[in-house]
């Protein structure tokens, strides 16, 4: 176990739930440790339902294709915690790691936190002692109440595509979910709109006009669409014929639209848009492997991994999977109990020829892999049982060689794979 595991641990026992919506918490501990939220780059704030940390890649990429250097802060991780940190275009150390939190938690003095809270906190940190150019925040939870919404003034606010998740903490419609992830507006700062149903719209467009915020919305400011094997981008700039953004999906065409918006109200052009769509680095999210232990044993069947897990990433996967050359399609899944699971099989029940459902080793709100095979029974997927991922893909490798495998459900069992297959 390194240092930083080890204060990692310690941290996740000073506060009983795993999620409390406050900002109390986060203004209390940034104050003992000297408000550094108030001394790092310009801040480009994302939130949204689905696409921000595919958004936020392109965003970066853009940025890095000018010569800037740019913090990340994103969540969750997938193999490793210092994931989640990005110094001025590299990950964390594990040095600076371990000393910054052991700071954040000598100021918390042992008060109540969430894990969330306190590492967020120790970003803060950390992007206030090294130079860089702008700092991407993606939202980790809603927006209004979330732990990276205490910039006063962000360079630039991003709204990506909002449906309804997590009702438990945002609200039971999707108005109510709007309304908490436009709470990271701010007066005067820009926002980036993307494609949205117009409920939504409505409301962001409310908080915007209360806010004095320049709102720049898609499909009506700029658009960006598909025309054969190029992106074309448009606003009141002009018009941009780009390449397919490298991160595989349809709705990747949204999300590159909103990335190149951003950085057109930043007031870079073509050479970064390009960028944007060309050099964007966004792992498990319909990433194809191609070696390690798994792949072995797929046998020369392909091997994919997603972990979107609501309905909009169930219907982003299954547009993606419809976009790929014919081939039968198996997948593993795992997903935790939190989540709408049956939402997310539908799509996915049109789009593939069976699941093998899995538990999530090592976490607590792992949905039981028969439960998981319940929900896609009930889709219409045929559906069955393994006890871990290796057996379920070889299981389908031996059944149905040369077929395309998609590992899919949760992030953390996207995590849990790229950390197993090396």
């Amino acid at each position: 176990m390194t240092g930083s595991d080890a204060i990692l641990s310690r941290l996740m026992s000073l506060h009983p739930k795993v999620i409390d919506l406050s900002l109390d918490r986060m203004h209390r501990i940034l104050a003992a440790l000297g408000h550094p939220e108030r001394h790092i780059p310009p801040v480009i704030h994302v939130a949204g339902t689905n696409g921000k940390g595919s958004t936020v890649a392109m965003i970066r990429a853009g940025l890095e294709s000018a010569g800037l250097k740019v913090h990340v802060y994103t969540s969750p991780h997938l193999a490793w915690f210092h994931e989640r940190i990005r110094l001025a275009g590299d990950l964390i150390s594990e040095d600076m790691l371990a000393a910054t939190l052991e700071e954040c938690e000598t100021a918390n003095a042992g008060q109540p936190i969430t894990f969330f809270e306190i590492t967020t906190a120790a970003a803060f940190l950390a992007f206030s002692r090294v130079e860089a150019d702008f700092t991407l925040l993606e939202v980790g939870l809603g927006g209004r109440l979330d732990a990276t919404n205490v910039t006063d003034d962000p360079r630039l606010t991003v709204l990506t595509p909002i449906s309804v998740d997590h009702t438990q903490y945002l609200g039971e419609t999707i108005e109510a979910i709007a309304g908490e992830k436009a709470g990271i507006l701010k007066r005067g700062a820009p926002c980036i709109l993307a494609p949205q149903p117009p409920e939504v719209r409505e409301v962001v467009q409310d908080r915007a006009d209360a806010l004095r915020a320049p709102l720049r919305i898609a499909n009506q400011d700029w658009q960006s669409r598909r025309e054969g094997d190029a992106l074309i981008y448009q606003d009141d700039h002009g018009l941009m014929d780009l390449p397919l953004p490298v991160l595989p999906g349809p709705h990747q065409i949204e999300n590159a639209g909103t990335a190149i918006a951003a950085l057109r109200e930043l007031g870079f052009g073509r050479i970064e848009a390009r960028a944007a769509v060309t050099e964007a680095e966004w792992p498990a999210r319909m990433q194809r492997l191609t070696h390690g232990p798994l792949v072995d044993a797929a046998a020369g069947c392909e091997l994919w991994l997603d972990g979107g897990h609501n309905p909009a990433g169930g219907q982003a996967v299954a547009a993606t999977l419809a976009m790929l050359a014919p081939r039968p399609v198996h997948l593993v899944c795992g997903m935790l109990n939190t989540k709408d699971v049956l939402g997310y099989m539908q799509p996915l029940s049109r789009a593939a020829d069976s699941l093998i459902a899995v538990a999530i080793p090592g976490e607590p709100n792992t949905l039981p892999a028969p439960e998981t095979a319940a929900y896609a029974a009930e889709a219409g997927l045929p559906a069955s049982t393994a006890d871990d991922v290796m057996a379920a893909v070889t299981r389908i490798a031996d059944e149905h060689p040369g077929a395309r495998i998609l590992i899919c459900g949760s992030l953390y069992l996207a995590g849990r794979v790229l950390r197993d297959n090396g």
